[in-house]
């Protein structure tokens, strides 16, 4: 049977987010019928993002990750107002199957989709199977990872290697020039980054890194008397004045930004990236070079 009508539970961090989003786009380019839930601190800015790109989308009640007794209540009543709002849109929308992207925000979606007996599949984006969706596997009828998992027997389902999602951008941009990404960037930017100058990349994550906001603007500034090198570095949300602060005033090309939706850019202008090393983050950087 072809899959026609698909929703989607992800949100909370990039990482979540992007590959639903990607697969979203995916299967709407194909002819079908999709339907992102989301959920976490980002809803409403995702849901932007997803209706920017024609991708129907509607956020949940915000639930806090259950960490200790303090969010418990918080949790509890971002649950059941998720649950309460999943089960709507699923009885609405009438899907064939439900995809979880991992995280706790996904619990109020997977619960309301057995609920209504539509089958519930998973994406785990790291290596090792996250405690999310190790407990939604038993009610899963396949979970799919991106890299072969180091912790397989924690899974209680079916589980298959398929790989990271990756947004058509990248994948269109495979193989991009160096030369085209930093003339893209001064386009899209209005800056002048200069192609004859080493270029690092900084950033993050969709949720940035105070270490690297911190130390490694000093670190660079140091580097500069050895070496020429421009950066450009995303800093994360509410994360921008921190970097601003760090560095100060600098001699050398600085594009700094919070964050952008145009990484096959920024990864196709990099001779050096320093990042986190996330499930998306190593999927994206190998699609673009």
């Amino acid at each position: 049977m072809r899959l026609r009508k698909l929703v989607i539970s992800c949100g909370g961090t990039g990482g979540h987010f992007y590959p639903g989003l990607s697969v979203a786009r995916t299967l709407r380019e194909q002819g079908g019928e999709v339907l992102l839930l989301l959920s976490g601190v980002n809803a409403e800015k995702q849901k932007a993002v997803a209706e920017s790109y024609g991708v129907p989308a509607v956020a949940l009640p915000r639930m806090p990750s259950p960490h200790g007794i303090g969010s418990a209540a918080g949790f509890l009543r971002g649950a059941l107002g998720g649950y309460s709002a999943s089960r709507r849109e699923l009885r609405n929308f009438q899907p064939q199957a439900l995809l979880g992207m991992g995280s706790f925000t996904s619990l109020p979606p997977v619960l309301a989709a057995r609920r209504c007996g539509i089958p519930v599949f998973l994406h785990d984006g790291n290596a090792r199977i996250g405690r999310a969706n190790r407990f939604f596997s038993r009610w899963a009828r396949l979970l799919a990872t991106a890299f072969p998992p180091c912790n397989a027997e924690r899974c209680n389902s079916e589980h298959m290697t398929t790989g990271m999602p990756l947004r058509p951008e990248l994948v269109r941009a495979s193989g991009i020039s160096r030369d085209a990404a930093i003339a893209g960037l001064n386009r899209e930017f209005g800056v002048s980054l200069d192609l004859a100058l080493p270029t690092v990349l900084v950033f993050g994550g969709s949720q940035g890194a105070s270490i690297f906001n911190g130390v490694l603007p000093e670190a660079l500034r140091r580097l500069r008397d050895r070496f020429e090198f421009q950066v450009l570095h995303l800093a994360g949300p509410k994360k921008l004045d921190e970097a601003k602060a760090a560095y100060g005033a600098v001699d050398f090309p600085l594009l700094l930004l919070e964050s952008s939706e145009k990484m096959e850019l920024f990864l196709g202008g990099a001779d050096l990236a320093v990042s986190r090393s996330g499930g998306s983050t190593v999927a994206d950087r190998k699609s673009v070079v």
